[in-house]
């Protein structure tokens, strides 16, 4: 129930009853603070008083003036002091284009003015909104560059910049500015909303422009659009994949001081399923201008130090580019007969998912897959005694967080590009365990069935490796003990060269009479070829390749 009171003097305190929880027997009564008010006998106003705990009357209350004694202009409380009182209707502002800086910081004298922002000063400098927001600023010598995102500019900082006065010829005025003149530099490109792009070696600041669909460098000669080298197309495809308007994606790049590259992963927004298998993270490398590879890593953030480079991973810290191999021990702990779940005790080390696994009876190419506990769960079925001695091995090139991943490299044969020419063999230079998972000829004109429309193309058989594709007379094939005579169905070695033929699987297409296996390698003007790393050759160990031909004979009246 409201009361009204009324005061004589301004600055009164309204002191109104509170409930005590935390007496027993009496919660929730209303008891008084502690004040009385001013005594009615020296000017005060009358106070009623509750005689007893159980008054509960709402219209008591206690009044006490601000000032001493409630005297005319007695001393009176206040707010005391104020610091940097700025307005009186102090209104914020959010101004995306704008920068804004405090007063100096000094280590050696103890100065620290880094929370002193003082508008008697000019300390904003605004740059054009119609460029966006700033979402980057990276200073290098005497230079601010600023990323917004729709333009990079840069700005003088820590300089006296020398004007000219308007309309003067001889007398100039010096300016000791923060930040100075904006320079903008040529090409309309930004940062777009994506400053976790930004990465710099050197003079050189790498980044990407969501908004454009290109990767871009900033160096001493300027901007470059060096997603133009040979990927302007999957720059375009894969960004345009990861901007979804509700959740965008993030473009996160990183520089690799090992080895001198600037990674660069996309990757759609945590919210949304990725359906994508693609390898989405890939590498430039300035020395050769132009991108190396796709990697089959997806991180969380990128960065080097002290000449290594790490990447985290679902709150883990992974070192990468590590030739340090840690070899681990266990016994099984029980017979494994044709399974892949193996439980393990008397454990030397630490066992870790992705190790490498070798001993007695284990398959090529093993590692564990998962583990809990002393329950492995390895990639390949096994059969395994009981209290048999295993190692676990951490060191595999292509893993990544534990995962152990396939190398393949694709490739175009386009020799005498306008000539049909038939195929015959592959071979290449380098070390044992690569394989040909497909070698595909261009495609044929369009072709009408059942009023579809529909290109094909000639393909040929899956080429084994040097080992996987090894078997015997007596019916053994690789990984079994062979013995007597070894044949091979893939490639074989020769002076140090690995050599297959080509055995064409092609469907039968409209008036066709030869195909598949009845004819030698495929017809085409060119051909696609993927080539992988084996599962078993050496597992996880380097796998070089120098160089990749071709043998192909001309088809009589195609020129």
């Amino acid at each position: 129930m409201a009361a009204t009171v009324e005061v004589k003097f301004f600055n009164t305190f309204i002191l109104k009853k509170t409930n005590s929880n935390n007496t027993p027997g009496n919660a929730g009564i209303a008891m008084w603070n502690g004040s009385y008010g001013i005594p009615s006998q020296i000017g005060g106003y009358p106070r009623s008083t509750p005689q007893a705990p159980d008054d509960n009357n709402p219209t008591n209350w206690a009044i006490e003036e601000s000032r001493i004694r409630g005297g005319f202009n007695n001393t009176s409380t206040d707010y005391g002091a104020k610091a940097y009182l700025v307005e009186e209707e102090p209104n914020s502002a959010n101004r995306i284009n704008t920068l804004i800086y405090s007063g100096i910081f000094n280590s050696r004298t103890g100065i620290n003015n880094t929370n002193v922002f003082s508008v008697g000063e000019e300390i904003t400098k605004s740059l054009d909104p119609a460029n966006g927001s700033i979402q980057k600023l990276y200073a290098e010598d005497t230079n601010l560059n600023i990323f917004q995102e729709l333009k990079v500019s840069k700005a003088l900082i820590n300089k006296d910049a020398i004007y000219s006065a308007e309309g003067q010829g001889t007398p100039v005025t010096q300016l000791n500015l923060v930040i100075g003149q904006i320079v903008p530099y040529l090409g309309e490109y930004g940062i777009g909303k994506n400053p976790e792009s930004f990465s710099v070696y050197g003079y050189n600041k790498y980044f990407s422009d969501s908004n454009k669909n290109v990767i871009l460098r900033l160096s001493r000669s300027g901007l470059d659009e060096i997603s133009s080298v040979g990927m302007k197309d999957y720059f375009r495809d894969e960004i345009n994949r990861i901007k979804v308007a509700s959740a965008p994606g993030r473009i996160l790049g990183g520089w690799d001081i090992y080895t001198s590259q600037y990674f660069i992963s996309t990757q759609k927004n945590i919210t949304l399923s990725d359906t994508s298998i693609k390898n989405t993270t890939l590498a430039w490398d300035e020395k050769i201008n132009g991108w190396t590879s796709f990697f089959s890593f997806k991180p969380d953030q990128m960065f080097s130090i002290r000449n290594k480079f790490y990447t985290t991973k679902d709150g883990s810290l992974w070192l990468h580019n590590s030739k340090k191999d840690i070899i681990s021990q266990a016994l099984t702990n029980g017979a494994v007969n044709n399974s892949s779940n193996v439980t393990v005790d008397n454990v030397l080390g630490v066992i870790s998912k992705g190790d490498i696994v070798s001993g007695p009876n284990i398959l090529p190419g093993t590692f564990v897959l998962s583990i809990n506990g002393f329950d492995l769960v390895l990639n390949r079925v096994q059969t395994i005694a009981d209290n048999t001695s295993l190692s676990f091995s951490s060191l595999a090139r292509n893993k990544f967080y534990g995962v152990n991943n396939i190398s393949n490299i694709t490739f175009v044969f386009n020799d005498n590009a306008g000539i049909s020419k038939t195929f015959k063999t592959i071979e290449y230079e380098g070390y044992n365990g690569w394989a040909v998972n497909s070698f595909i000829s261009d495609p044929t004109g369009e072709d009408e069935f059942n009023n579809n429309y529909s290109f094909s193309n000639d393909s040929v058989n899956y080429v084994y490796s040097y080992n996987e594709g090894a078997y015997d007379s007596l019916g053994n094939s690789y990984p079994q003990q062979l013995t007597g005579n070894i044949f091979r169905s893939g490639f074989y070695r020769k002076e140090n060269k690995y050599y297959a033929n080509l055995k064409n699987k092609s469907l039968p297409t409209q008036g066709e009479v030869h195909f598949g296996e009845e004819i030698t390698g495929i017809k085409g003007f060119y051909g696609v070829v993927q080539m992988s790393t084996d599962t078993t050759t050496d597992f996880g160990g380097e796998k070089q390749l120098f160089q990749v031909g071709t043998e192909y004979i001309t088809n009589n009246g195609y020129y």
